[in-house]
């Protein structure tokens, strides 16, 4: 299958649009694959939520925890499968192939964190009898895109006695959803004035969650009688008094699932597809792995909207200390082989890339980007200007990646993250990259990335679980 080049004005360099070349059966194929996809990224929209409903799709498909496999002291043989879970927020699953560990191992890593509103610890404020939770944006957002939208909150809230009480409200047909206001354009000319970074202060990003005071003769004898009646439907609801809400992690994210985008249905419209479109696909292709030669890693991490930073980010020893108990327990244990593994892997950071959007043509350079509908994207470099803060892959790694993704038959393209000065952007490539292992970025191309709905094409989609389908295989 000619997959990677055509004839377009005296050119061969242009990547063709994949739907052009689909069969029956490939759509088919595709629409399958998709339905699935939004299923998951409406089911999660936390870095909990997704490890979780990740870890159930793994043990269906035969994964064991390491930590059970530890303590049998069973070893690990060719076939056998293994996943580990730090704070139930990062996931890391593996297949042990058929070739020695020392010998490298092939690695997809993503990450299931996205941009949206955290609730503050001390959030519940009365005024003027609306009641709010105060919050703080998490990631790079415009935070004028998150005003008057309907809102969900979900999250956990951990008691002392030790329960973890989850909290999911505003995805259900009857639950009630949340808002945060804006001010009416009748009143808005000095707003309006702003530049577009000052039009919303983080600071007035406060979610309404109340307006009714508390029933009863409790009326007169409280002071922020509509605050109590919120916190008397939270006492009953959950079972927490409000300074539970010190020691909880709410995260508040756009209400609704995601949807067909189009009358053509070509496109999907949702939220947290940075980076769950190259997640769910990493994960996937993970799980439909069969005997490969060298071992299988996929990588699903968090923090890395905000740098990469903690105990559940892939800056965390999380993913060094899994491979060394992984080597232990296949019989190749010690510090040498664990740094040659390490050094001899193959990596793709698999993270979304931003997508030609002819709106805002002029911050992209058309013959270096990428374009909806054209396949797996890959980004031999990221970073902003003068590659500050990327990973550079070599050009032999880009030469094997060629090959991989044309023997199994991928629609691909190359593409940079705009124009050279106009911004640019970082993953987590350059953080696998210190161990002197082979890594490039590449993902899914997305429009409107960051904010609370962004877009994809199916095609896309598709094309990256496809990608990462040959990647195990055949890298």
């Amino acid at each position: 299958m000619q997959t990677g080049t055509r004839d377009n004005g005296g050119t061969k360099m242009e990547r063709p649009n994949a739907w052009k070349a689909y069969s029956a059966d490939d759509l088919e194929d595709l629409n399958y694959f998709c339905e699935g996809y939004k299923a998951f990224i409406s089911d999660n929209k936390t870095e909990r939520e997704c490890c979780e409903a990740a870890i159930d799709l793994a043990e269906g498909a035969g994964y064991e925890s390491l930590e059970s496999r530890i303590a049998s002291g069973k070893k690990l043989v060719a076939g056998d499968k293994v996943y580990a879970s730090v704070r139930d927020k990062s996931l890391m699953l593996v297949e042990i192939g058929t070739e020695p560990l020392e010998n490298g191992v092939n690695i997809l890593g993503a990450h299931i964190d996205s941009p949206r509103l955290d609730v503050k610890q001390n959030p519940l404020e009365e005024k003027n009898e609306i009641v709010t939770l105060d919050t703080r944006y998490y990631g790079g957002i415009k935070k004028y895109q998150w005003v008057t939208l309907p809102l969900a909150i979900h999250g956990v809230i951990a008691l002392e006695n030790g329960v973890t009480v989850p909290v999911s409200i505003g995805e259900d047909e009857d639950d009630p959803v949340f808002c945060i206001t804006d001010l009416l354009p009748h009143l808005g000319h000095e707003q309006m004035e702003k530049k577009a970074s000052d039009f919303i202060d983080g600071e007035l990003l406060d979610v309404i969650v109340g307006n009714r005071p508390v029933s009863g003769d409790d009326q007169d004898a409280e002071k922020d009688c509509v605050k109590a009646g919120v916190l008397a439907i939270v006492r009953e609801a959950l079972g927490i008094d409000e300074e539970d809400l010190l020691s909880a992690e709410l995260e508040v994210v756009p209400a609704g699932a995601a949807r067909d985008l189009g009358l053509d249905r070509s496109m999907i419209l949702g939220y947290g597809q940075d980076d769950r479109s190259c997640a769910y696909p990493s994960l996937i292709a993970q799980l439909d792995c069969t005997s490969p030669a060298r071992t299988a890693v996929t990588i699903l991490v968090d923090k890395e909207e905000i740098g990469s930073r903690g105990a559940t980010s892939m800056s965390s020893r999380f993913f060094e200390n899994t491979m060394a108990e992984v080597l232990e327990l296949a019989g190749e244990g010690g510090d040498i082989k664990l740094r040659r593994c390490l050094t001899n892997s193959n990596m793709l950071s698999s993270d979304v890339s931003a997508a030609f959007d002819p709106a805002y043509a002029s911050v992209y350079e058309p013959k270096n980007s990428c374009y909806l509908g054209h396949g797996l994207a890959f980004n031999k470099y990221t970073g902003g200007r003068g590659k500050s803060g990327s990973n550079d892959a070599d050009a032999e790694y880009v030469a094997t990646i060629r090959r991989v993704m044309d023997e199994g038959g991928v629609r691909f393209q190359t593409s940079e993250l705009g124009k050279v000065e106009a911004g640019g952007g970082g993953t987590i490539a350059y953080i696998l990259a210190t161990y002197g292992m082979n890594v490039i970025d590449c993902g899914v191309p997305v429009l409107s990335m960051h904010s609370p709905w962004e877009a994809v094409s199916k095609a896309d989609v598709f094309e990256a679980y496809r990608g990462y389908t040959a990647f195990l295989k055949l890298a």
